[in-house]
């Protein structure tokens, strides 16, 4: 049996080497790193760990506050299994912080044996009970953000900064830079992608934006987005060619460029995924459309954005497929209108002085 550790326990712990398990995802792992900032200021001495997807281990690789990175791979063997839970014991944790909340990360947790085991409300599949240290405030009404940054409050670091950081490499740099110099203002990068169907905004109104704003502003689209999604990508990119510059970047792009491409954007449209957490994080501002999910729950922080919400009485519902047929299916996308979208990027646009918009 572990034994309970008291919450309030945690602003006295002085720990020498902390795990910070957050395998995945991509926004997630975005929305996670601020942590690690007040990680450092709470612990200068410590080394400090994560284990995170080995798909997204890039993201990490450099970082001032990180000691080192554990990945994993989530369609490992049993024999990768069994040594990263062998790597995890035998590094010696003092402090483990389950922020993933499943079972897999549950077992990472428990291979530690570490002496204080922290877990989130939000847990699942069994994961707290390999917790010894349960947060309160943490439970699935609170918005992501604000679980992650609990670690931070409890453990009296709640006035550290909240800003994600990213060291770029000069090939990075110098990519990101060619590519938005030869660029007509305003930029307008657009991720028409999302793993969820109930999340995937219809490509053909992506691309009548795209087209929209080409011809209304002369500037650039860069449509963005995974490997799998360059078909998605190419109908958004053709239907603003000829009337702007429009660069399909789908697949083409590591995350760190990515975030690269990002911040020299102007603003970022986009489906609630991944790649609107990263633009957040490199300070551009987002369109965002929230269809089965809450931008309150789900979405950035911050009043630079505009997050739209579906509003029908299914909407937020957190479906992966839709549970209606007929007229009801799909149709929190079908509320998400174009204009209403076109209009929200035309006031998000307007709010930056060196965007012109007339």
């Amino acid at each position: 049996m572990f034994r309970t550790v008291p919450v309030a326990r945690l602003r006295e712990i002085d720990a020498s080497r902390v795990c910070l398990i957050k395998p995945s995802a991509l926004g997630d792992v975005v929305q996670t790193l601020p942590l690690l900032t007040a990680l450092r200021g709470r612990f200068p001495e410590a080394e400090i760990h994560w284990v995170i997807n080995r798909e997204l281990a890039e993201l990490l690789e450099c970082h001032p506050c990180l000691t080192g990175i554990i990945p994993f791979d989530r369609r490992g063997s049993w024999l990768q299994a069994a040594r990263l839970a062998a790597e995890l014991r035998a590094r010696e944790f003092d402090l483990v912080l389950d922020l993933q909340g499943l079972l897999r990360t549950g077992l990472m947790t428990a291979a530690t044996s570490a002496p204080v085991r922290v877990g989130l409300e939000t847990a699942r599949e069994g994961a707290r009970l390999f917790a010894n240290c349960t947060l309160p405030e943490t439970g699935p009404a609170v918005p992501a953000h604000a679980r992650y940054w609990r670690v931070a409050e409890l453990l009296g670091v709640g006035d550290a900064p909240r800003a994600a950081e990213f060291v770029f490499s000069k090939g990075e740099h110098v990519w990101a830079r060619k590519l938005l110099a030869g660029l007509r203002r305003p930029v307008l990068a657009i991720h028409p992608g999302a793993r969820w169907v109930t999340k995937r905004w219809p490509v053909e109104k992506f691309a009548e934006i795209a087209a929209r704003f080409a011809a209304t502003f002369s500037g650039s689209v860069l449509v963005v987005g995974g490997p799998g999604e360059f078909q998605l990508a190419e109908v958004v990119a053709v239907s603003a060619a000829g009337r702007g510059i429009s660069h399909n970047l789908a697949g083409r792009t590591t995350l760190k460029q990515l975030a690269a491409l990002l911040a020299g954007a102007d603003l970022l449209l986009s489906n609630d995924s991944g790649p609107l957490h990263l633009a957040d994080a490199v300070g551009t501002p987002v369109v965002g459309l929230f269809s089965c999910t809450s931008p309150g729950l789900s979405g950035p922080r911050g009043a630079q954005h505009a997050l739209l919400a579906a509003d029908i009485a299914c909407a937020a519902s957190y479906y992966k497929t839709c549970p209606h047929s007929g007229t009801a299916h799909l149709a929190c996308l079908v509320d998400l209108t174009t204009e209403r979208i076109w209009q929200a990027v035309i006031q998000v646009l307007a709010r930056q002085p060196a965007v012109h918009t007339a």
